[in-house]
Order: C-alpha cells, then structure tokens, then sequence
C-alpha cells in the first residue's frame, strides 16, 4: 500500500500543544499517510514573524495548522492563504467567533492563557499533596518551605485549615502543641511570621473531643477530654505561641472560612 507524506507548518502564538494533539489524533486515522513531518513555530506574536513562516510554507507545498488568538495574526493567514492558495486550518477562530458572536464578549487575545490556567490547578495540587505531607508534624522539614505553620492543641481544626488553605494555592503545614513532646529545631528557623496559633476554650474543646471519642467507639472517661489536661494543655500552648510572636486566633464558632479569611486578610496588609 503507498505511503503519502504531508508536510505540516505548526504554527502558534504559545507552544503548540494544542494542535499537535489534534494533528496526532487525526494522524491516527490515516494509517497510510505520514504526518509526522511537522515543523514547528511557537511563540509568534507579530506579523514580522508570521509572513517569511508562511512564504516558506507556500513554497514547500506545506499545510499550516495554526493555532493564534490575536485577531490580526489570524486575518493575515486567512488573507495570504485566500491570495496563494495555502492550505491552511484555523482551530482557534470558529469556536471564538461563535461565543463572540452568541454572547458579545470579546476574547483576551492572550496567547498562552491555558497554561496559566493548568499552572493555577497545578499548584493548587502542588499545595494539597504539601498539606498531606506535612500535617500533624509528621515532617518539621517542611516547616522550613512553608507558607504558613499552624500550630495548636488537638481538635483546633490545624487539619481542615491546612486543606482549605491549600485549595487557595497556599502551603500549609501543622503541628499539634503537646506539652510532652519536645518542639522541632525547625520552628527556630523561620520567620515568625509564618506561624499561627490556633486555640479555644477548654470548654469548646472538652466538647469536641468528647465527640470525636464517641465517633470512635472510645470511652469518655479519658485525659483527653479532662478540663485540667485541656486546661494544662492550653497554657503550654500559650507560652509557644508568645515564644514564636506567633499571631493567636481564638477557633470557637469560627468556621474554617473564616480562620482563613482572618489569616489572609492580616497578611496581605
């Protein structure tokens, strides 16, 4: 069976991901021609660049596959290609042109949109999987590259707090304040201003933790739910929190928004 080869101009005004993977599927289709021939041209964002890449394309009896949001760039294809008969497939301007038309809102005409938009979703997974790593202490380590540490007593919300924060592209990592347990050298090493303690009342906290034992199937009856133990174990807190100047927000009826929101709001000031 012959084999046909096409030669493929692939042109855009970011990287060309998007129409080699239309070329890669269309390819698919038809085993018996070669596609694979496929020159390249990211990154062009003038008509100075686009016109030799498409006199070039003319002469090699290419197929140019663009895909360009600036408006100019794509009547200038259109206009060269209606003049010498390039061949030519515009993947961006259909589409636009139909919501353009259906809503009246103009496009951003911004190349490269979409990968500001998977970097978005990127470190938002970035700083989920951060969260994971480090919460409950389980890794100091992270303190270091963290953008907040929360600290705090058992049931301060630390988790939920870390998680949410994390959906706003924020790396969070948590320690629970145990009065036994010896503090890490790292919370020595960073700026103060990163951590945040979080507290409660010791009645608030009896009550949440009596619950949390109840989900468990666990006795009441425990150190963990003790008003002394609680008690004791806020003042430890306390003394942490004034020893790293770390900014205290008091977590009864608050929800996890606005523990955030509060956090967020000292910050950006």
């Amino acid at each position: 069976m012959e084999e046909h080869n096409v030669k493929i101009y692939l042109i855009s005004d970011s990287v060309g991901e998007t129409a080699q993977k239309i070329i890669s599927a269309v390819s698919a289709q038809y085993p018996t021609i070669n596609m694979k021939d496929i020159q390249r041209y990211p990154f062009i964002t003038d008509k100075e660049m686009l016109q030799p890449i498409l006199r070039d394309a003319l002469h090699e009896k290419a197929i140019v596959v663009a895909t360009l949001v600036n408006k100019g760039l794509v009547e200038l294809l259109k206009n060269f290609a209606q003049r010498t008969g390039l061949q030519y497939i515009d993947y961006m301007s259909p589409l636009s042109e139909i919501i353009e038309s259906t809503f009246g809102i103009q496009p951003l005409q911004e190349p490269g949109a979409i990968h500001k938009l998977n970097e978005q979703y990127f470190s938002r997974v970035a700083a989920i999987e951060f969260a994971v790593r480090y919460d409950d202490g389980k890794d100091p380590k992270g303190f270091l590259t963290a953008d907040y540490v929360l600290l705090g007593v058992s049931r301060t919300s630390k988790t939920p707090l870390s998680m949410y924060m994390a959906n706003k592209n924020l790396k969070v990592a948590n320690l629970p304040l145990i009065p036994e347990v010896p503090l890490p050298k790292e919370l020595d090493q960073i700026d103060h201003k990163k951590i945040i303690g979080l507290t409660s009342s010791v009645d608030n906290l009896q009550g949440i933790r009596q619950s949390r034992l109840l989900s468990l199937g666990l006795k009441e009856n425990s150190s963990y739910t003790d008003p002394e133990r609680i008690r004791a174990e806020l003042t430890y807190a306390q003394d942490v929190f004034e020893k790293y100047q770390a900014l205290v927000i008091p977590v009864d009826k608050k929800s996890i928004e606005e523990t955030a929101s509060i956090i967020e709001n000292l910050y950006s000031k």
